[in-house]
């Protein structure tokens, strides 16, 4: 019955073929998402045990972010590029609305003097991580309908900071450094892939060095940290505490690892383990080898990303190929970010690891971006999915396997 309701409505799950993935990508994906649910079950243990008694409680509420997660990467990859397109402005007012909620006293919930959260009875949701993807999206919509003023005038480059420029101020007011930073970051190369001219890219970068040294000088905490970073030994037990800690555990790690479950640092030395550095854990009990593993897994699905963006583009699908674009990107922000501050090239921020860190929303986001990309790689390779393609049941024949 099921699918005969989705019949007329293709997708990668349903088609002639059975089920038509895009499975390099996938395979990726959960290689880091059965590698995050290890790591986070090892830094967390000893926390968890002392907080909750229970060793295993941040392994069981990650197993239901993963399947929450999972949930959402089936569902997105079922609605047709063309719908999220159209949707893309209702997007950019919820994200809107998301982050304006999250400030608000009662609803938005404080942690470690940041309101970043929207607490209910047994999760938080964190808008940001879902506003970064709307943003995304309409601004790949915005890309395809403006196209030749985006290249060719000024107006057309300035007209997203319109919306860009109040949405970075509503994050830092939660305040979230990094997420501002990511979602700039990935809408300037947006639109320097959208044809915006090099004079203006550069320009667009003098402004956001600056824009970026201003804020770091507006609050103390920040210029401590930036000031720190530099030389985090100089204040071992004060701002420096968590950089010292993480470079600990990179340096008892050395080639091979202390072994899966052996690490010290976790054990209320480095704060925040299972979150924020969970990465250092992973270096500390892997050592080089198994972080380079990781790093190259990284790098795999953010190419495979990109690869899916140029795809859709020799596809003359261009809202789907800014919107793969957009994602690579948020993924590459996040991974360059999170773990330049676990090596101490970057001022320590609150910025979780795709996939492996603990956190709901920023798993279940990261999911469902993965389902985005799926979706679209199969689009661009069918032709399918869009509202103006009649479908048929020679839709649904058997298709020669593709070799991607």
């Amino acid at each position: 019955m099921i699918f005969g309701i989705l019949k007329p409505y293709p997708s990668p799950l349903i088609s002639g073929r059975g089920i038509d993935l895009d499975f390099p990508l996938l395979a990726g994906c959960l290689a880091l998402l059965g590698l995050g649910l290890v790591m986070i079950t090892s830094a967390s243990s000893e926390v968890a045990a002392v907080q909750s008694g229970n060793p295993l409680y941040h392994m069981y509420r990650h197993l239901v972010y993963v399947f929450l997660g999972l949930v959402a990467c089936g569902a997105t990859m079922m609605v047709p590029i063309a719908t999220w397109q159209r949707m893309g402005f209702m997007m950019l007012l919820g994200a809107f609305g998301l982050l304006v909620m999250v400030l608000v006293p009662g609803i938005g919930r404080e942690v470690n003097g940041s309101m970043r959260w929207i607490g209910f009875s047994f999760f938080n949701v964190q808008p940001s991580e879902i506003a970064k993807v709307f943003v995304v999206i309409y601004l790949a919509g915005y890309l395809v309908r403006r196209q030749t003023e985006v290249r060719e005038s000024w107006m057309g480059f300035f007209k997203p900071f319109i919306v860009l420029l109040p949405m970075a101020g509503l994050l830092l007011m939660e305040p979230d450094f990094g997420a501002t930073v990511v979602m700039m970051g990935a809408a300037a190369a947006m639109l320097f892939l959208g044809g915006v001219g090099l004079f203006r890219f550069s320009l667009m970068v003098v402004l956001a060095v600056v824009a970026v040294f201003v804020l770091v000088q507006a609050q103390p905490y920040r210029m401590a940290r930036l000031i720190t970073f530099t030389d985090p030994w100089s204040d071992q037990f004060g701002s420096g505490y968590q950089l010292t800690q993480a470079l600990i555990a990179f340096g008892r790690g050395e080639w091979l690892g202390v072994g899966l479950g052996n690490s010290v640092q976790k054990q209320f030395y480095l704060p925040e383990a299972h979150t924020d550095f969970v990465f250092s854990v992973l270096a500390e009990e892997l050592g080089v080898v198994g972080s380079l593993v990781t790093i190259a897994l990284f790098v795999f699905v953010t190419i495979r990303a990109l690869y899916i963006g140029l795809w859709a583009e020799k596809a003359k699908q261009f809202f789907a190929a800014y919107m793969a674009f957009g994602l690579a990107f948020l993924w590459i922000g996040q991974f360059l970010i999170n773990i330049g501050v676990n090596v101490g090239l970057l001022p320590t921020k609150g910025l979780t690891l795709p996939f492996l860190s603990y956190g709901g929303s920023s798993l279940v986001i990261c999911c469902a971006c993965v389902g985005l990309l799926l979706r679209i790689e199969w689009e661009s390779r069918t032709h399918l999915g869009s509202e103006e393609h009649e479908f048929s049941e020679s839709d649904f024949a058997e298709e020669p396997a593709h070799g991607r």
